[in-house]
């Protein structure tokens, strides 16, 4: 009974000072925001969260989204940043903080996008959106559909700007999400990055209202915001080595609790996690016979870099096991799944990554079939 006892009890012991170890840091931060969160972007595991869903007012922290279309609809072609856009009476009727637009006046995607992540302009915003979509409302629709998209479940935008409007909220999740899809795109750091810039020819001074790019290690984005409504709110990221983590804090009582609380998240993630690269995109992981098809072979590859998270200070032994069909049938479509890779940590399976075929093959025919087998031909009479 004596035994049995004592086996309970370091049973308990063990389990509560795991719990202990998990959850100390979160007694640790005392924040002050109503919100937070801390999310590794490269895969997306939460690290740390404080009324992660509830629904709040994000303030100019919804540029994040507007900037996430502007981007998507750069990498597309639908806009070029030498595009010239006129301003409408409904972007020049903006309040709040702006580059104070004019009717009529032109200026390029660039230089609005460097205004809005730069200096949070919510006329260059709306500009923006009508450009994209035609009006703001349709971009708005644009907006709310891509974060559910996303698997934003606790977000309903009203506007591009974030202007106080009733019903136009969203979560710290569902915008770690958010700025976790917007870091995608390297395109866009050059205007998070940003610190000091003008617009108009240098008329129009632009400082950047993220006072992380000037004393956090790794700091490169991405939108603060703030309104009497909203507090002070923050969507911030950094990066170290292969390492980037998403802090987003909401309601924060001043300008310096919001960088305070965000730094003191981002510290957590780098003091305590790393991030390691098993998969690398475009890398031919092996090539597999083509049957019947006018080429004999296709390359494996990764589609997109493949990462994972560790504690550091646990186990490295990480290791990759490929896995390839032995042929494929032609006719063979690019992006079809030919292999995979699975990481394993010791002999814990941790993640299976997909191997795609690197190239459509057509299927032979009779014309092709010739032409190999007279290739083949004059191969082997050259090397008699």
């Amino acid at each position: 009974m004596l035994k049995k006892t004592l086996l309970f009890t370091l049973i308990f012991v063990f389990v509560c000072s795991m719990l202990l170890e998990n959850f100390a840091y979160a007694d640790n931060f005392n924040l002050k925001s109503k919100s937070a969160i801390l999310m590794d972007a490269n895969t997306g595991k939460v690290l740390y969260e404080k009324n992660s869903h509830e629904e709040l007012p994000p303030a100019s922290v919804t540029k994040v989204m507007t900037m996430l279309l502007v981007m998507e609809a750069l990498d597309s072609g639908k806009i070029k940043t030498t595009d010239k856009v006129v301003t409408s009476e409904h972007a020049y009727d903006m309040g709040g903080t702006q580059i104070y637009l004019e009717v009529g006046e032109e200026m390029t995607v660039d230089d609005l996008l460097k205004s809005v992540a730069m200096n949070s302009a919510n006329d260059a915003s709306v500009a923006l959106a009508e450009y994209i979509s035609g009006s703001e409302e349709k971009f708005v629709e644009e907006m709310n559909k891509r974060a559910k998209e996303l698997g934003a479940k606790n977000t309903n935008f009203k506007n591009a700007s974030g202007l106080p409007e009733d019903g136009h909220y969203t979560s710290v999740y569902d915008m770690a999400l958010i700025s976790r899809e917007l870091v995608k795109h390297k395109n866009v750091f050059k205007y998070l990055t940003d610190k000091i810039d003008s617009v108009r020819n240098g008329k129009f001074s632009l400082a950047n209202t993220n006072k992380l790019l000037w004393n956090y290690q790794g700091a490169d984005g991405i939108k603060t915001g703030s309104t009497s409504e909203a507090l002070y709110c923050l969507s911030a990221t950094a990066k170290r080595g292969d390492t980037r983590f998403i802090a987003v804090v909401f309601g924060a009582p001043d300008s310096a609790t919001r960088f305070k609380e965000a730094s003191k998240l981002l510290d957590y993630g780098f003091a305590n996690f790393e991030t390691k690269k098993v998969v690398e995109a475009g890398k031919v992981y092996g090539n597999i016979k083509v049957l019947k098809g006018q080429q004999d072979y296709v390359n494996a590859i990764s589609q997109n870099d493949e990462y994972i998270l560790l504690k550091k200070g646990e186990s490295k032994n990480i290791k990759q096991i490929v896995s390839l069909n032995k042929y494929v049938d032609a006719p063979v479509k690019a992006g079809s799944e030919i292999g995979t890779v699975k990481i394993y940590d010791g002999n814990n399976l941790i993640k299976t990554v997909s191997l795609i075929a690197d190239k459509s093959v057509k299927r032979t025919n009779l014309i092709n079939t010739f032409e190999k087998i007279y290739k083949s031909w004059v191969k082997n009479t050259k090397s008699l």
